[in-house]
């Protein structure tokens, strides 16, 4: 019978969580995630509500009006898969996919670059880099290494 050492309130604000994530590296996570989220949601709810503004950059792009809101409503499935921590990778790979459609379709109808083609890639870095400082799974999967 093994004995368990007494609680020493190792619980405090200073100590370190089990899983190797600063307590700063998670807040971090959290303030990075949280502005992704946010653009991502403000995006989506305007392509749901299809302003005259979504549908004038739309038809720039060359999507047909009923588009406007399947796009919108993709978009916020794999935002809350995002948000959900137990589906949180799943929602943060699906969100890559749809920035990277983003791109081909600025590439394609030859948007500016830095301003426009990659701000979809921009995103994508807040969205991972969130998830990276906040999931210790995810720099399990995909750690930094030093040469």
């Amino acid at each position: 019978m093994t004995s368990t050492p007494p609680a020493t309130g190792a619980s405090d604000a200073t100590s370190a969580p089990t899983d190797g994530t600063t307590k700063k590296a998670r807040v971090a996570g959290l303030v990075v995630s949280a502005l992704a989220v946010l653009f991502l949601l403000f995006d989506s709810l305007i392509h749901i509500a299809n302003t005259q503004m979504v549908r004038d950059a739309m038809a720039e792009l060359g999507f047909a009006d009923n588009l406007n809101r399947v796009i919108g409503v993709v978009l916020l499935v794999c935002l809350i898969l995002y948000i959900v921590p137990v589906t949180s990778i799943l929602g943060a790979v699906l969100l890559t996919g749809y920035l990277g459609g983003a791109v081909a379709t600025n590439m394609l109808t030859e948007q500016p670059i830095v301003s426009t083609t990659l701000f979809p890639i921009y995103v994508g870095i807040f969205v991972w880099g969130g998830l990276y400082l906040r999931e210790p799974l995810v720099r399990s999967i995909m750690p930094v290494r030093r040469v």
